[in-house]
């Protein structure tokens, strides 16, 4: 079968549809309809299954959203597998792909003229402009080898990993830029997950009947994530250890980046398998102390850890203070924080609705946006199991729909069972973007074997708008770490989102009724603070910090 022919059965394929409790009728409906058939992203995650069930085939799947032309359009950026157990990109089938956003949800592969085919086999990517010229560069994580492309200028990109001092040699699975000590130069941290080589040969599974499963995380051995600060000359410095993060090993999955104390620096929360999480809290002086257990999102209220995977670090409830939403396995639910004031956090799990709406399923990326517009954020999740023979062994589902909760404005969430969102494959990773200019977020994602997933959103109710893009002067030039508020909302610049991935667009405010935002307060990572007044609402709004 040709990849065309491929593809087309693919996008032809039935689905069946999860219902998942019903949408208060005060909240304005949320609608997606997948268009990537028409839309030139022909890309298919090639994880490289095999019957020794070596688990990096069951983790691929990361993407980046970002506009590398600056044309103004998010493109789309896939990783890849590769071939086991060579952990070599065989063949095309095998490459990374990027793809430019043309306008109107139609795309052109432009892998080979912007040289990010890649090498070897790939998880995680992360945009951020780390040399200030104002053109977005990416780092991709991967499985013994880690790439960071500088972004040329010309449509092209150029592999400057070695000369950057970047290294590789360890399973990365994701990876986020920030600026940690302020300096107007993004930082680059990279998450990676555990000990594992092609020759790791254990039997994991029911040995009497024959079924060979991926093999739980208790049987590798966690890695400590890096720091690579950022020199301002083209290279970094690993600074791991001066940090003070070197000796805290986990399974790291993921990672999440705000300032949940509003000190004035970035914090990292790290999501970890089937062991506690990790909070960085960054003292200011180039050092982070790990708090997640006093700070409340290390564990579960019941003490349990979980298959942790993707987060976001946003402020749901529009108190002012960023929350953390995760991802994890079924029958554990996914864990959602809320920022109490202090440097603590409270499980709002159960109080939230989330516990009962999302303990069937499992999830891997995520965002929280406003999908609906009406100045509150939903909760979008990319879904699947982990074990893709998992119906043999326990009540769980293997292959899921993506899902969508709606933020009620009330502190609590519910299902949306008329979303569209009926495509029941192996989900990974997620990004989000209005791809289409019309100011509603849509969503791309991964899926493993299958053809990746294009969400249109045409949400029908027509509420208001704006999105907000920054220009660093005194801070960095994406302006990550931002914070911003936009009436009674507050939202954070940060490109660090759902499983693996990164969306380095402009930060998305809905505005319900409102035609005019009367006040707009941002405060940079350089400390300045600016206020813009009676903004026009429904538009793209360029904000370059002042001098």
């Amino acid at each position: 079968m040709s990849k065309t022919l491929g593809l087309t059965a693919l996008c032809g394929l039935g689905m069946l549809v999860f219902l998942v409790g019903g949408t208060a009728p005060s909240v304005p409906p949320i609608r997606f309809e997948d268009v990537v058939c028409s839309s030139g992203v022909a890309f298919v995650l090639e994880n490289s299954p095999t019957p020794r069930k070596h688990l990096i085939e069951t983790m691929a799947g990361g993407l980046a959203v970002f506009d590398y032309d600056g044309d103004g359009k998010p493109d789309i950026f896939f990783t890849n597998g590769a071939e086991l157990p060579s952990l070599k990109k065989s063949s095309k089938k095998f490459w990374n792909r990027l793809y430019r956003n043309e306008g109107g949800f139609k795309f052109r592969d432009v892998t080979e003229e912007a040289g990010v085919a890649g090498d070897g086999y790939s998880m995680g990517a992360a945009a951020g402009d780390y040399d200030n010229d104002g053109r977005p560069d990416l780092f991709v994580a991967g499985v013994n080898r880690n790439i960071l492309y500088h972004n040329l200028g010309n449509g092209k990109f150029e592999d400057v990993t070695a000369k950057a001092g970047i290294r590789s040699g360890e399973w990365a699975v994701a990876a986020g830029w920030f600026d940690y000590d302020n300096d107007g130069q993004l930082d680059l941290w990279v998450v990676h997950y555990a000990r594992w080589s092609p020759e790791y040969d254990r039997f994991c599974g029911d040995a009497n009947r024959g079924i060979r499963v991926y093999c739980h995380p208790k049987y590798f051995d966690g890695l400590a994530s890096t720091l690579y600060r950022n020199r301002g000359d083209g290279t970094f410095e690993d600074v791991s250890q001066q940090a003070g993060i070197a000796s805290f090993a986990g399974r790291g999955m993921s990672l999440a980046i705000a300032d949940y104390d509003q000190d004035g620096y970035p914090d990292v929360f790290v999501t970890n398998d089937n062991m506690p999480n990790f909070l960085f809290h960054n003292r200011g002086n180039g050092a982070f102390e790990e708090v997640a257990l006093p700070a409340g999102v290390a564990l579960r209220d019941d003490g349990k850890s979980v298959a942790s995977m993707g987060a976001d670090f946003r402020d749901y409830d529009n108190d002012g203070r960023p929350d953390i939403a995760v991802t994890a396995l079924a029958h554990e639910t996914f864990p959602l924080f809320r920022n109490s004031g202090g440097g603590r956090f409270a499980d709002a799990t159960y109080a939230s609705r989330m516990a009962s709406l999302s303990a069937p399923h499992s999830g891997w990326g995520t965002g929280l946006f406003d999908f609906n517009n009406d100045g509150w954020k939903d909760i979008f999740t990319s879904n699947a199991h982990v074990n893709d023979r998992v119906e043999l062994f326990e009540a769980a589902t293997y292959k899921e729909p993506d899902l969508v909760f709606a933020n009620q404005g009330n502190g609590t969430f519910a299902g949306v069972p008329e979303s569209g969102l009926q495509e029941v494959k192996a989900h990974r990773g997620s990004g989000y973007a209005d791809f289409d200019d019309d100011g509603r977020i849509d969503v791309v994602v991964s899926a493993l074997g299958e053809a990746a997933e294009l969400w249109r959103n045409l949400s029908p109710v027509q509420n208001h708008w704006i999105d907000i893009r920054l220009t660093g002067t005194r801070s960095n030039r994406d302006g990550i770490g931002a914070h911003i508020r936009v009436a009674n909302q507050y939202n954070d610049m940060t490109s660090a989102v759902s499983y693996a991935s990164s969306s380095l667009v402009p930060v998305h405010f809905g505005l319900g009724e409102k035609t005019v935002v009367d006040k707009i307060e941002i405060v940079w990572p350089s400390g300045k603070r600016q206020v813009l007044e009676n903004v026009k609402a429904d538009q793209i709004l360029s904000v370059r910090e002042p001098q």
